[in-house]
């Protein structure tokens, strides 16, 4: 009973809101016809002005048939507009004809669009299952939602915090990238990857700028691992801005020596070494 009344809405919701749009295209506008009665109305009076003027001797006979001409043959063609000839009577036919198709055809093309693509028998999915889905097969702000509700049922999970650390990262939301990775640094330890990944999210929040707070955690992952790939390019970076363009130079030929060959840091630490003026 719920889904035949449930089609039935569907339908007549349809149908409404097609007649609503196309019941003016079926109708002759009325404007037009109000237009044209105006427009009888002023050569009437422009008719009898010439007659008016005629009997005064202000017109001349010639001048004035002329005139009284012209006028006729405008009235004749403003009546011809308020009333409906061959030309209009087919011209509405056709409307009416496209609109009752329309009206037909548009609900039809819908209905077998939902059937084809919908789930018209699937129940509502609350948050908590849509929450449960895979991550791969989740949007960006259903996976922070999903993140989020994990790390208040469990704050003490450093891998959810660096998780959510680098989903804010990604979307943007940089204060609150440096607070799930200084969570996550705090419960999880010290990495170069963590490390480097904290010092990434602050000079992104300086907008490229490598901080005195962003240098120190490049420090610390280099102190870990020298020949760490993102932590080299970054320290290069800070060389860079402080105007040490050797040190920098020779950090980032250290990432192209050091990186694997299918490192993604080779190619930003290649194009900063020809921005310098140094040799790839």
């Amino acid at each position: 009973m719920t889904s035949m009344f449930f089609w039935i809405s569907l339908a007549g919701m349809t149908a409404a809101a097609v007649l609503a749009v196309l019941w003016p295209l079926s109708r002759k506008p009325a404007f037009a016809v109000a237009a044209a009665d105006g427009d009888a109305a002023i050569y009437r009076d422009q008719l009898a002005e010439i007659e008016r003027d005629r009997a005064r001797g202000l017109l001349a006979g010639t001048e004035a048939d002329a005139m009284h001409t012209e006028v006729a043959r405008r009235l004749l063609a403003a009546s011809a507009r308020t009333e409906p000839g061959a030309s209009d009577a087919a011209s509405l036919r056709r409307r009416r004809i496209a609109s009752l198709l329309a009206l037909l055809v548009i609900p039809v093309i819908a209905l077998s669009l939902y059937l084809q693509n919908g789930s018209p028998e699937r129940p509502d999915m609350p948050l908590a299952e849509r929450l449960a889905i895979p991550l791969e097969q989740q949007d960006i702000g259903l996976l922070v939602a999903r993140l989020e509700a994990r790390i208040a049922q469990a704050p003490q999970n450093g891998q959810g915090w660096e998780l959510l650390a680098g989903v804010y990262a990604r979307i943007g939301r940089y204060e609150d990238s440096i607070a799930a990775h200084e969570n996550a640094l705090r419960l999880l330890g010290s990495s170069p990857a963590r490390e480097t990944a904290y010092g990434e999210v602050l000079t992104a929040t300086a907008n490229g700028t490598v901080t005195p707070q962003a240098r120190a955690a490049f420090e610390r992952a280099l102190a870990k691992d020298p020949d760490f790939p993102a932590a080299l390019y970054y320290y290069g970076i800070a060389a860079e801005q402080e105007g040490d363009r050797a040190s920098a130079r020779e950090r980032w030929m250290r990432v192209i020596e050091k990186a694997p060959p299918n490192d993604p840091w080779r190619i930003p630490a290649a194009r900063a070494l020809q921005r310098t003026g140094g040799e790839k």
